[in-house]
C-alpha cells in the first residue's frame, strides 16, 4: 500500500518509546490500512450550501495547531519542532521558528504541540507554544515568543517543569476574555495523576500571561482548574461564556465536556456519563461533571475543536465542528458536526464529514468569510503522509470555476490536468524562475529534482508510478507546494 513504509516506520518509533501503548498501536496499525485516502478535490453539499474544498498547502510534518491570527495568516505547529505561517489564498508557507533541536519527541505523541495567540496581537505580537523536552526527565512547558513580522524569537518561559511521556500530554491552550490562559494537561499514562488535584497532570490549568496563578483560580494558589481529565486535546470558548473540551477515553467513552472551575472530570473512577449504578455513586461522591456528549461504545479520538458562528455556512452557525482521528475498532476519521440545544449546553446530535481524507487533527475558521480549514495527519497512528491543510468555503465566495486556482498571481505552482493520465504540465508564477523544485512521493521520496529555468514543466505519466506525490517550489517569499496525482 501506498503509505505502508511511513506506517511501519512511526510504529516502529512508537513502540521503541512505548512499549506500554503496544497493543494499542498495532490496533491504529491496523485501522490505518483500512481507510481510503482520496486526494481529489471533493466538494460538500448541505442542506443549502455547497462547500467548496481546496488543498492550501501539502507535505507538512505532523501539523498539530492550526489558528487563523490575527493578520489573516494560517498559524501551524509541527510536531517535530517547527512554527509555520501559511498565506490562505495561495499556500505559501515560510518556517517562522525552528525548535526541532529542543523539543523531545516529534515521531509519537510528544512534540511541539499546542499555540495560542497573544488576544491583543496587533500591539503585543506574542504566540505562545507549549513543548515537550528532556532534562532530568521528560518535560513539557509552555513559554511565548515575540514576533517580528518575520520570525519568532526571545523565548520566555511561562510555566515549566510539566510531567511528560510518550502519550497523553494534552497541550491545548487559549485566552479567555479576562486575559487568562487554560492549558490542559494530560495524565502521561498514569490515571491516578489525575485524580489529584495537587499534581499538574490530567487537568486544565489556568494562568495569567506571565505565568503567575490567578487571584480568582478555585484552588488558592494553585494553577488547577479542573482535574480528573485523562487526555484533553481539544479547547475552544463558545457562547454565553461556555468553554467546551474534547476528551480522549480508553477504549471508548471519548467525551465533549463544558469546562466548569474546581469540577472532576471523572477520570479514571467514571468514564462517560454516570450510566451505571456504581459510577452514579462515584459521581455524586466525587462531584463529577458529566460530558455533554460522550462516543459511549467506541473510541474514535477527538482532538481540535472549535466553535462555528458565521453566517456562511448558516447550517453550522451556533454549533460545535470537532476533528476525529478516528481510532479502535475501524471508527473512521472525520470531521464531526455537533449540533447544540438553544443554551449550548447539550450536543444533540452528530453529523460526519470529510471521511476519506485521513486523521483529521485540528481546524480553524477565517472570521471574514467563514471558511473551514482542517489539518490532516495521514492514514496511521501517530502520523504519517500525506499531511495536507484543506480549505471549505461556501460556494458564493468562489468566484472561479477552478477551485485550484490560486488568488494571489504573485506566488503560485498550478498542475494540469490533475490527475495526470498521459501528460500534463505545471505553471510556475515567475517569482520561481531560477530557482528549484522538487516532485515527491507521499512515502518521503524525491523523485525528481530540477532548476526552474522557464514557467512552465512538462511531466509525463511514463516517468512516475500510479499514486500520489507533490511539487514543492521555494524562493525567497517562501514555499509553495501542490498534490500530484499519477493515473
Amino acid at each position: 500500500m501506498l503509505f505502508s513504509f511511513l506506517v511501519e516506520y512511526h510504529l516502529m518509533i512508537t513502540l521503541e518509546q512505548n512499549p506500554y501503548i503496544m497493543k494499542k498501536t498495532l490496533l491504529f496499525f491496523l485501522v490505518g490500512f483500512i481507510y481510503n485516502i482520496s486526494l481529489f478535490s471533493q466538494d460538500i453539499q448541505l442542506d443549502n450550501t455547497l462547500l467548496i474544498e481546496r488543498q492550501v498547502a501539502t507535505g507538512l510534518q505532523i501539523p498539530w495547531e492550526i489558528l487563523w491570527g490575527p493578520d489573516d495568516h494560517i498559524w501551524v505547529t509541527e510536531r517535530y519542532g517547527k512554527v509555520k505561517r501559511i498565506d490562505p489564498e495561495n499556500g505559501n508557507t515560510n518556517t517562522v521558528l525552528d525548535l526541532s533541536g529542543t523539543i523531545w519527541g516529534g515521531s509519537g505523541e510528544p512534540g511541539l504541540l499546542g499555540m495560542a495567540l497573544h488576544p491583543d496581537f496587533e500591539n503585543t505580537p506574542k504566540v505562545y507554544l507549549v513543548y515537550t523536552y528532556q532534562s532530568n526527565g521528560r518535560k513539557e512547558r509552555l513559554v511565548a515568543y515575540d514576533w517580528d513580522g518575520t520570525s519568532l524569537s526571545n523565548e520566555q518561559i511561562i510555566l515549566d517543569d510539566i510531567l511528560a511521556d510518550g502519550i497523553h500530554n494534552g497541550s491545548r491552550i487559549i485566552f479567555l476574555p479576562d486575559n487568562t490562559i487554560l492549558m490542559t494537561t494530560g495524565d502521561v499514562g498514569l490515571p491516578s495523576l489525575a485524580r489529584n488535584p495537587t499534581t499538574m497532570n490530567g487537568k486544565t490549568l489556568r494562568l495569567n500571561m506571565d505565568g503567575s496563578i490567578p487571584a480568582d483560580n478555585p484552588i488558592p494558589n494553585s494553577y488547577v482548574y479542573t482535574y480528573g481529565n485523562r487526555n484533553a486535546q481539544g479547547l475552544c470558548y463558545g457562547s454565553n461564556g461556555i468553554i467546551y473540551s474534547s476528551e480522549h477515553g480508553s477504549n471508548h467513552s471519548d467525551e465533549i465536556n463544558i469546562i466548569m472551575p474546581n469540577r472532576n472530570y471523572g477520570w479514571p473512577s467514571v468514564e462517560g456519563p454516570c450510566d451505571s449504578a456504581w459510577e452514579q455513586d462515584s459521581c455524586t461522591v466525587l462531584n463529577v461533571a458529566e460530558p455533554i456528549w460522550s462516543w459511549t461504545d467506541y473510541c474514535i479520538a477527538p482532538n481540535g475543536i472549535e466553535y462555528y458562528d458565521h453566517d456562511d455556512i448558516p447550517e453550522w452557525k451556533g454549533s460545535l465542528l470537532c476533528a476525529i482521528l478516528g481510532g479502535i475498532g475501524t471508527q473512521e476519521p472525520r470531521l464531526a458536526h455537533l449540533e447544540l440545544n438553544g443554551d449550548g449546553t447539550q450536543v444533540l446530535a452528530e453529523n460526519q464529514y470529510i471521511t476519506n481524507k485521513g486523521r483529521i487533527r485540528d481546524i480553524c475558521i477565517n472570521p471574514h468569510n467563514g471558511a473551514v480549514y482542517v489539518a490532516t495527519n495521514g492514514p496511521s497512528y501517530p502520523g504519517s503522509s500525506p499531511n495536507i491543510i484543506y480549505e471549505y468555503i461556501s460556494d458564493v465566495h468562489v468566484t472561479s470555476t477552478s477551485t485550484q486556482e490560486p488568488l494571489n498571481v504573485n506566488q503560485f505552482i498550478k498542475v494540469s490536468p490533475n490527475p495526470i493520465r498521459r501528460k500534463g504540465r505545471v505553471e510556475f508564477s515567475k517569482s520561481f524562475v531560477g530557482h528549484h523544485f522538487e516532485i515527491i512521493s507521499y512515502t518521503g521520496q524525491v523523485v525528481k529534482s530540477g532548476k526552474i529555468n522557464d514557467t512552465v514543466l512538462e511531466i509525463r505519466k511514463r516517468d512516475f508510478s500510479k499514486g500520489y506525490y507533490y511539487i514543492k517550489a521555494t524562493n525567497e517569499k517562501g514555499t509553495i507546494t501542490q498534490t500530484i496525482v499519477v493515473q
